[in-house]
């Protein structure tokens, strides 16, 4: 029976990837820190599959690392620091966490014995910055990050759909967003959009110098359960649904109707743990998503109903830098190579994570992390 790492297993999308290896019949180490911000006391949490053995370290610890992989076949690297907003004031923790944690193992790889013959990355759509968009007079198109100051704009202005939508970068024409394919060229828009790019880079380039099969997958917005509700660095759906259970309103920068592409976390577990038992993917970049765009509003909306609360979201017209307009993924290569076909539905998936979140504790942190951003200026 194959032995397999997984770094930062205990978290929400790694647990879900432990749970599928598990039954899978691999044996499964998981390496994680139990970050307090994901986990409250750094508490070992109820759901962490008890047939997979915990070993506590930080991947920035080469040391612990080393140990950690002695005997594995695979490794699963998904221990990160996560969240856009806060990476843009906490700079030095996330570059140490997630380009220099990456440079420990991918050092041990090339300077160590060990048995390893995957590695398969955690990457992320943030690294595209915008999707890719369509203009009617110069076909597809790369739109620049926005810089919008909508302190002295008019409110029937910031009411206006158009003036959040992006222009394109030849003819300043306004653009119509396209599925994004793993071609796209990569324009991160924040410090977490950098490291989750390095860390796809470093992985695949020590992989192929080396013969090393790596596999990046570029999650998009992954919703579920185990996602932290009180972790106001989290997905927007916890966030959202982490206020809600407070009796507040989802708050929303712009207008609302920028898109996501939202996938659920069951389906992305079990198309991710396949890939160590084939090769078919090695040396590819895949984004995994749903394929499917819906405004952020949306969201908000949809959760408000399920949950029965009888609550309006606060679209507050602000910009919030470094934020893109459209992203959400073209699946076709994913489909391809992998078989991958997105099941549930949007509406099913929500009902499924509010039904999931009736029996777990919510702090609601949003009012804290929102007035860090508007102190450092992000805002």
């Amino acid at each position: 029976m194959r032995k397999i790492l997984v770094t930062g297993g205990a978290g929400f999308i790694g647990s879900h990837v432990v749970d599928r290896l598990v039954s899978d019949g691999y044996r499964v180490m998981v390496f994680d820190n139990l970050d307090p911000q994901v986990h409250p006391g750094r508490s070992v949490p109820d759901y962490f599959n008890k047939k997979a053995e915990l070993v506590l370290g930080d991947i920035r610890d080469r040391d612990a690392l080393r140990r950690a992989m002695k005997g594995c076949e695979c490794v699963y690297h998904f221990a990160a620091a996560v969240g856009v907003g806060q990476s843009q004031y906490e700079i030095s923790r996330y570059v140490e966490t997630n380009i220099c944690g990456t440079a420990n193992l991918l050092d041990i790889l090339v300077n160590e014995r060990h048995k390893v013959r995957k590695l398969i990355i955690a990457a992320s759509m943030s690294s595209y910055g915008e999707g890719l968009y369509n203009c009617s007079k110069c076909g597809k198109v790369k739109p620049n990050l926005r810089n919008l100051d909508t302190k002295q704009v008019p409110l029937h202005k910031l009411r206006d759909r158009l003036f959040w939508e992006p222009d394109c970068p030849y003819c300043g024409c306004k653009v119509a967003p396209l599925p994004t394919s793993e071609d796209t060229p990569l324009v991160a828009n924040s410090i977490y959009a950098i490291t989750k790019k390095e860390q796809e880079e470093m992985a695949l380039l020590i992989g192929k110098t080396y013969g090393i099969p790596v596999v990046s997958f570029r999650f998009f917005n992954v919703y579920g359960p185990r996602q932290s509700l009180s972790n106001p660095y989290t997905g927007v759906a916890a966030i959202f649904l982490s206020r809600i259970k407070n009796g507040q309103p989802p708050v929303i920068y712009e207008d609302g109707n920028q898109t996501r592409d939202f996938v659920w976390v069951g389906e992305v577990a079990q198309v991710v743990s396949r890939v160590a038992g084939t090769d078919a993917a090695d040396f590819g970049i895949f984004n995994l998503g749903s394929g499917e765009p819906i405004t952020i509003l949306s969201i908000a909306e949809i959760l408000t109903t399920i949950a029965g609360k009888d609550i309006k979201p606060n679209v507050t017209f602000r910009f919030r830098k470094g934020d893109v307009r459209h992203c959400f993924a073209d699946i076709s290569k994913i489909k391809k190579t992998l078989g991958f076909v997105p099941g549930i539905s949007i509406m099913e998936g929500l009902k499924n994570l509010v039904n999931w979140s009736a029996g777990v504790h919510s702090e609601d942190r949003f009012e804290q992390a929102a007035s860090q951003l508007i102190k450092k200026g992000l805002v």
